[in-house]
């Protein structure tokens, strides 16, 4: 992967959608971080160098798709190009600063080797989605419907389903779009991305 090729699909993509109040904060505090660079997982999904920003474009493009299928043509009268933009690509910034590379042992050809693997290093433990929508509102506000689809991207798998609550069915009931998201980054983990 061009990690340059990426981010500056990445980067077009923000400025010409995303344009309200402290977007621009926002992405310099992207910038500043390892956001272009961190992959998208320790072990599944892109975990390489850069998966975490090409992970958001796939999630976005998927999306968007997702939107003009069930919506039409005229799918920005219900859905807008910024909502999209704002949830696909900032849905898992919560991964920003998340993952150190380390060194393990492995045998190759007979004999034991260090070889590099990411591992989770969480300094900030306020959940996944919840801490997407945290970040993203130091720097710009949310509408609604934006911060329940990230904050609930992770549908089933969200521990908070796990541990028995019913929040998640309720937001997918007031807002359809918590679902289409949670399609979109399913889609784009198990189609369009390589388990490492």
């Amino acid at each position: 992967m061009d990690i340059s090729i990426v981010k500056n699909e990445f980067t077009d993509i923000f400025n010409s959608k995303i344009t309200r109040q402290g977007a621009d904060k926002l992405l310099e505090y992207l910038s500043n971080s390892d956001f272009f660079t961190a992959p998208a997982s320790a072990r599944f999904h892109l975990a390489e160098e850069g998966g975490l920003c090409k992970h958001s474009l796939n999630v976005y493009k998927r999306l968007l798709k997702l939107v003009k299928d069930e919506y039409g043509d005229d799918y920005a009268n219900t859905i807008s190009d910024e909502t999209i933009a704002v949830c696909g690509l900032l849905h898992d910034i919560c991964k920003v600063n998340f993952y150190t590379v380390d060194y393990r042992n492995s045998k190759e050809n007979g004999a034991w080797v260090k070889v590099p693997y990411y591992k989770v290093d969480e300094k900030f433990p306020y959940g996944h989605g919840e801490k997407s929508v945290f970040i993203i509102s130091q720097y710009m506000r949310l509408t609604p419907e934006e911060a329940m689809s990230i904050n609930w991207h992770m549908g089933g798998f969200d521990e908070r389903v796990k541990g028995g609550s019913y929040s998640l069915s309720e937001a997918m009931a007031k807002y359809k779009l918590v679902l289409l998201m949670h399609i979109a980054d399913l889609e784009a983990s198990y189609l369009d991305e390589s388990r490492g």
